[in-house]
């Protein structure tokens, strides 16, 4: 990394620290409180993304945390979570706290700040790096040192989203042409039920002075040839890519979908067991982006893996998931 590209990987740390926490919606920091004390001492970050850190909305939803532990052993007092946490990260449970007349709920996944690092940076699967890539809310920090390595993890997923998706893009396109191609490509990538172009554009569109800040600083701390035009509202940069590029990156795409769709499987098959309340979230959220309704009676919810596949099969049937 030669110091012009240093100097704006820096400068991308710096954005994305620089986000004021009055943005954080009434309520989250008690969800985080609540989250960290199951885990113990083990917690070195709480971390805040997601549909509520747009709309600064906690009452409809769930509020989307990720719990930074130091060991996946220490954060469960209990092999069997610690081995498939592990083998799968992360494990994703569910929360809910009464604050004054009303309830919150949030569901929270927990890593280790090492594996965050490496699935921001190294994972070929967009699963991390696409998520944190987007603007970030840090709720919680043990120490310094703890919040360089989570800075340094959302700057390297933002480097890693504008390098995945660059061979996707035109010769001139706009930041928001960006943001929304490469949020499309990872959505895609993952077994969910909203539109991702649809989804994509909301999230842009929820803050597009921050995205073009980022952009400019990412595409400019790359080693391609890019080039911004300052004087361009939308803008755009002039770009050239080899062909052989270009189709190794929609290969790498289409490896990302298969990939994705069986490990969102593998996670939400494990989910029944980690999230309580699961079937019934996970049937509403459904309902909510495609309007689908599955009914799911007693003897079902008490067999949660048959429960799953007979859900599975009968949205699929309904076309729920795109």
């Amino acid at each position: 990394m030669n110091n012009m590209y240093k100097e704006n990987y820096e400068k991308i740390i710096e954005l994305i620290g620089s986000q004021p926490e009055q943005d954080l919606p009434a309520g989250i920091i008690a969800l985080a409180d609540a989250a960290r004390e199951r885990h113990g001492e083990s917690v070195r970050a709480v971390l805040f993304y997601g549909s509520c850190l747009r709309s600064g909305n906690l009452s409809e939803g769930l509020a989307d945390l990720y719990i930074l532990v130091d060991d996946y052993k220490s954060a469960f007092n209990s092999r069997i979570p610690a081995f498939f946490n592990k083998l799968l990260p992360p494990n994703v449970f569910y929360l809910e706290i009464p604050v004054e007349n009303h309830v919150l709920r949030a569901k929270y996944a927990v890593l280790t700040v090492a594996d965050f690092r490496k699935g921001t940076k190294h994972w070929f699967h967009s699963y991390l790096w696409g998520r944190f890539a987007q603007k970030t809310g840090i709720i919680y920090v043990c120490d310094g040192d703890v919040q360089d390595q989570v800075l340094a993890a959302l700057a390297c997923a933002v480097m890693r989203f504008a390098s995945q998706t660059l061979p996707q893009m035109d010769a001139r396109f706009s930041a928001r042409d960006l943001w929304l191609r490469g949020l499309a490509l990872s959505y895609r990538s993952e077994l969910r039920t909203e539109d991702p172009e649809r989804a994509a554009e909301r999230l842009f569109d929820a803050n597009p002075a921050y995205y073009r800040a980022l952009t400019r600083l990412a595409l400019e701390a790359l080693p391609l040839k890019v080039n911004a035009n300052e004087d361009s509202e939308t803008y755009c940069y002039p770009v050239e890519l080899s062909g052989t590029a270009r189709r190794l990156n929609v290969w790498g795409w289409r490896a990302r979908l298969l990939q994705g769709k069986v490990l969102s499987l593998l996670r939400l098959l494990k989910g029944f067991f980690t999230f309580e309340g699961g079937i019934d979230y996970i049937l509403w959220k459904i309902e909510r982006h495609s309007g689908v309704r599955v009914e799911v009676g007693a003897t079902l919810r008490r067999f949660p893996p048959i429960a799953m596949v007979v859900i599975f099969w009968r949205l699929y049937r309904q076309d729920a998931f795109r």
